[in-house]
């Protein structure tokens, strides 16, 4: 029988790379993407060698369509099949400015690769997988999870085109769950709240977010971390969910709770 194989977009740092990790102990062929080959792509690929783990380096920017195109038709060619899809890439602005100061470009630039890209990453997914289902592939169970923030409903004026892409990824997830449901593809969302990763280690972000926790902005006290965010991933792709589509799992420390 052929392996598993899950897709993870945005896999060569933080949470992306501890999702791919958890995949690839747990028997999976990992892809790896990245939107171009680098330094830290290969680091990447050293640090999974290093502990025995193996994954397949596909470079992908999904804000462009022919790379899409050339992503998918290497998957379809080279491994025959694509059992997970976690649409995990995205960035926040270059620069945080006050919501009356945002610009074009910037607006563009997140919306492109956050939104429009998760938007079309699952479109060409599920087209691969309900081309494999009809294949009869042994043991198929195809699923795709989105990864959004708490941003999705959070408003920070400082960084608004991030939050309207986080948004947008929620009605994706929605969209695709319910049009991939008379194919028995589950489509999912995790929205990560406040996560130890370098995008949030600037010294300024760390000390703020540090005293907001520790004055109970959620009631579970303490950061997050990549290995949070995999293990709800891995809790999701487990089989044991199948009545269960277009689901937000709130891996955020339960921020999401309104409280007196």
């Amino acid at each position: 029988m052929t392996k598993k194989v899950a897709l993870v977009t945005g896999s060569t740092r933080g949470i992306g790379f501890e999702i791919l990790k958890e995949f690839c102990k747990n028997g999976y062929t990992g892809i790896m993407t990245c939107s171009a080959m680098s330094t830290k792509a290969n680091e990447a690929l050293s640090t999974l060698r290093s502990q025995g783990l193996e994954a397949i380096l596909i470079p992908c920017d999904i804000s462009d369509s022919n790379a899409r195109e050339r992503l998918f038709a290497e998957i379809r060619t080279r491994l025959k099949r694509l059992d997970v899809v976690i649409n995990n890439a995205g960035v926040a602005p270059e620069k945080r400015v006050d919501l009356l100061d945002a610009t074009e470009e910037s607006f563009d630039r997140v919306i492109g690769i956050n939104l429009k890209g998760t938007f079309f990453m699952c479109r060409d997914a599920a087209r691969l997988m309900i081309e494999l289902q009809n294949r009869k592939l042994p043991d198929y169970a195809p699923k795709i999870i989105n990864i959004s923030s708490v941003s999705a409903y959070t408003a920070s004026r400082n960084r608004g085109e991030y939050c309207v892409s986080k948004s947008g990824i929620s009605m994706c997830t929605m969209l695709f769950a319910e049009r991939l449901a008379e194919h028995g593809i589950p489509v999912f969302e995790i929205r990560p709240g406040i996560i130890k990763t370098d995008m949030t280690s600037d010294p300024e972000v760390e000390n703020r977010y540090n005293k907001l926790i520790d004055e109970g902005l959620t009631p579970i006290k303490r950061w997050g971390t990549p290995k949070d965010i995999a293990d709800a991933v891995m809790t999701l792709v487990g089989g044991k969910l199948d009545f269960v589509t277009g689901q937000v799992i709130n891996a955020d420390g339960g921020f999401h709770i309104r409280r007196l």
